[in-house]
């Protein structure tokens, strides 16, 4: 990993916002306007002001981050945001439910100095896309702050970082909130230099993966590589030669990953037999009797074999479920399609699921852009035009369905190392972190 380093947020004065659970946020690319209202009403300082000004009536194109930079310095000015005196790792702790279980995954956030993907080894696993990269570049260049941090993870088999500054956070003060979904988010500053020290030397020459925010991460080069176009240069030391990362150790017990299933607009209206038509020779399938409601049957003998051949397929046609399992034929026409990827990329289920099934066996390449849901109930509700639709740009309905298994840690790390990139939603990693935690000032 390139250099590892300590930072004096710039944070919220509890004196002056009282609860922090009413001025935090989600990341932005997660909230919908309904959350983002909501958030809006919850506290004048909220973080949504920042990560996502809204619209407002009259407001030209850019308007809306120049209103977020007057925010920053308004709280600033005001002392509602205040920057610590001095350097320090923030230990930063999720304590969620998931199975019925309680689980508490650590990490801590520190500032990592940026290297272009592929020029050194700090490796992506997900594809971005342009609009949100302009969108992002546009709020850090008006706010002159990492206002959200990257998610980074690394190997560390025995847990020596996070273990060491576990250890120092006792007797120091902790800040507790707790988001929409439940999650509690607790962060302790360390800033005993001996620690800090002995830290940034355990993560020296270990790599990092991104786990999510990809394109922060590119946006972050780019406003790093701007401000040296614009002042001819910059000093080592320069805050924009740094991101605000979130660092968790990839054997960390905490670190869940879950599935983001597919509902699709756009394609025929597949009957059941046509899908297996299709599919003959690539996949065995198996229709399920059941009709819509057999969602959860699929995904449970899915879940339970925990194989990336697996695919559940809903068909409109007739109201059927597909359980569709890779055979040899799907191995060989896969390495064909994609022939300059490496086998770990051509056996994940997404890559399946889009490279081979919808795109070359059903014949539905060029697709609108998918809805992605990670409960299967979301799955059910969007087939019968129920629940939110969030991330669709259409009230049309779903012309079909898929249940796709979710790319493990592993998966993540031997994609990474080949320099490849997975398709895009691969994975969720559940919880998501907190904006409004700590801000990263880049000047």
């Amino acid at each position: 990993m390139p250099q590892t380093a300590p930072f004096a947020a710039l944070r919220y004065d509890l004196e002056h916002v009282g609860n922090l659970s009413n001025v935090i946020a989600p990341p932005y690319d997660v909230i919908d306007p309904q959350l983002q209202d909501e958030l809006y009403k919850r506290h004048p300082a909220n973080v949504i002001r920042i990560i996502l000004n809204r619209q407002e009536p009259g407001d030209d194109a850019d308007q809306k981050y120049q209103r977020a930079a007057k925010f920053v310095e308004q709280w600033k000015s005001e002392g509602v945001l205040k920057q610590e005196e001095k350097p320090a790792y923030y230990v930063y702790h999720q304590q969620f439910e998931h199975d019925g279980k309680v689980i508490n995954r650590r990490g801590f956030m520190g500032r990592v100095r940026l290297q272009t993907f592929g020029e050194g080894n700090i490796y992506p696993h997900e594809e971005t896309h342009p609009k949100a990269k302009v969108d992002r570049l546009k709020l850090t260049t008006a706010t002159k702050q990492n206002n959200s941090q990257i998610f980074g993870l690394y190997p560390d088999p025995e847990n020596q970082a996070i273990s060491l500054l576990d250890a120092a956070t006792e007797g120091v003060e902790a800040i507790e909130s707790t988001d929409h979904l439940g999650v509690k988010h607790v962060l302790w500053p360390v800033t005993d230099e001996a620690v800090l020290s002995r830290v940034s030397e355990l993560m020296e020459d270990r790599p990092m993966f991104v786990a999510d925010g990809h394109h922060r991460y590119e946006t972050a080069c780019n406003y790093r590589d701007q401000v040296i176009a614009e002042a001819g240069g910059i000093a080592e030391d320069h805050p924009a030669n740094f991101v605000m990362t979130m660092l968790v150790g990839m054997s960390d017990p905490g670190m869940i990953v879950l599935p983001t299933h597919r509902l699709l607009r756009g394609t025929p209206n597949f009957t059941s037999a046509e899908i297996v038509q299709k599919l003959e020779g690539a996949f065995k399938c198996e229709v399920m009797e059941a009709g819509l409601d057999a969602a959860e049957q699929v995904w449970g003998t899915m879940e339970s074999a925990d194989d990336q051949s697996l695919i559940g397929l809903y068909a409109v046609g007739d109201s059927r479920w597909v359980l569709c399992k890779a055979e040899d034929g799907a191995k060989s026409r896969i390495r064909e399609l994609a022939e300059s990827q490496s086998d770990d990329w051509c056996g994940l289920g997404v890559s399946l699921l889009h490279r081979l099934v919808i795109d070359e066996l059903l014949g539905c390449k060029g697709h609108p852009k998918p809805t992605y849901v990670h409960e299967v109930s979301e799955l059910v509700e969007g087939i019968r035009g129920e629940g939110s639709q969030a991330e669709s740009d259409s009230d049309e309905p779903y012309t079909l369905a898929a249940l796709v298994m979710p790319a493990k840690l592993e998966h993540v790390e031997a994609i990474s190392l080949h320099k490849e990139r997975m398709p895009a939603k691969s994975t969720y990693f559940y919880p998501k972190l907190l904006s409004g935690l700590t801000f990263n000032p880049l000047s």
